[in-house]
């Protein structure tokens, strides 16, 4: 048997809709791109400093799995959303693509039925259907940006997206994200190294010129003129956690030649919780307490919740407990409309001082 030169550990290529097609059977209404449209420039007012009184809070479950408990979740947060709107710009964390270390559920997008099947057409077109539902409530969305594809299928829907840890040193995502319409956070490395963040910013705000796809799914050139609308996001690392004043401030100076009034949005979980969901809210509180003497530089906050505390593990075909993630540990309902309410409360005072 000849050895072969080419597909050697491919076992199939298969053709995928385009997004041209996924877009024609579920539309963009025009109530919902009158709120991404909104909730960008609000983010944006937020990151420059023409708002200084709100802060943004992405919040919601690690990863989505359940459409039922997405839309659960979301039905909930837009009470609290409403209730709190003059401090508060609250955006549902969409995460619908999990970046793993080694292997595990690589999320809805890529595993839809949860089985093993990876049925990428049908998570494709699933995903932005819970993004239409979500925003059809009247509820903005966020999300990981992860394989370069994948925006070209949702990312009119997407009021706020990132550049996680494991990708933050990825030449095609820095080039992804200077094509973004949407305002990007970079997290630090895992790490905690907040170098690679910097570099990544800067690279997202200039123009690149790189490989992609167009909306009939034909290989293109694509070449963008630059994002100027990015921050930081804190995380933590392997160094430990990075929320307090002091670091605040490190990375305040880190990026300040970037132009922008409020550049640092902290990440409650990760390792800034020492990976203890349960350590969320405290890691919140500390931050609340700085707000009232720091100079205004944190836009934000990012939290993993869900509608029930911890995680669960995932094993094809077995049936999973209600409202729990299956990836990381999130803190549960209750605690999260408290913790909102909190945070609103501390924008208020600091607004009032």
């Amino acid at each position: 048997m000849i050895e072969k030169i080419e597909d050697r550990n491919v076992e199939g290529i298969m053709p995928l809709i385009s997004p041209r097609a996924v877009k024609a059977a579920q539309p963009l209404t025009p109530r919902a791109a009158d709120l991404v449209l909104e909730t960008r420039r609000a983010i944006r007012d937020v990151l420059h400093g023409r708002d200084r009184d709100r802060l943004v809070v992405v919040v919601g479950p690690c990863s989505i799995h359940d459409p039922d408990a997405a839309l659960d979740y979301a039905r909930r947060l837009l009470e609290v959303a409403r209730a709190t709107r003059d401090r508060l710009i609250v955006v549902m964390r969409a995460y619908f693509e999990k970046p793993r270390t080694t292997v595990g559920w690589k999320g809805l997008i890529n595993d839809p039925h949860l089985d093993g099947s990876c049925d990428i057409a049908t998570g494709l077109q699933l995903a932005r259907k819970i993004l239409l539902e979500i925003n059809a409530l009247g509820l903005p969305c966020g999300g990981e940006v992860l394989d370069p594809i994948t925006p070209q299928y949702i990312s009119d829907l997407l009021s706020w997206a990132s550049i996680g840890a494991r990708t933050i040193e990825s030449q095609t995502h820095r080039e992804m994200a200077s094509g973004l319409s949407m305002p990007i956070g970079f997290k630090n490395s895992t790490d905690g190294g907040l170098q690679v963040a910097l570099h990544a910013m800067i690279s997202a705000r200039h123009p690149h010129t790189f490989l992609g796809i167009g909306a009939d799914g034909a290989t293109a050139m694509i070449k963008t003129g630059g994002n100027p609308d990015r921050h930081v996001v804190l995380r933590g690392g392997g160094g430990g956690p990075n929320y307090s004043a002091a670091d605040v401030a490190r990375a305040t100076e880190m990026v300040a030649g970037e132009g922008l009034a409020r550049p640092v949005m902290i990440d409650c979980s990760h390792g800034n919780s020492s990976k203890d969901y349960t350590r969320q809210p405290i890691v919140c509180r500390e931050v609340l307490a700085q707000l009232a003497t720091s100079q205004g530089a944190v836009m934000g906050l990012l939290v993993e919740s869900n509608l029930r505390p911890g995680r669960q593990d995932w094993v094809a075909g077995t049936d999973l407990r209600y409202g729990v993630s299956i990836t990381d540990a999130c803190i549960g309902w209750e605690e999260t409309e408290t913790l909102l309410g909190e945070i609103a409360a501390a924008a208020r005072t600091r607004s009032a001082a």
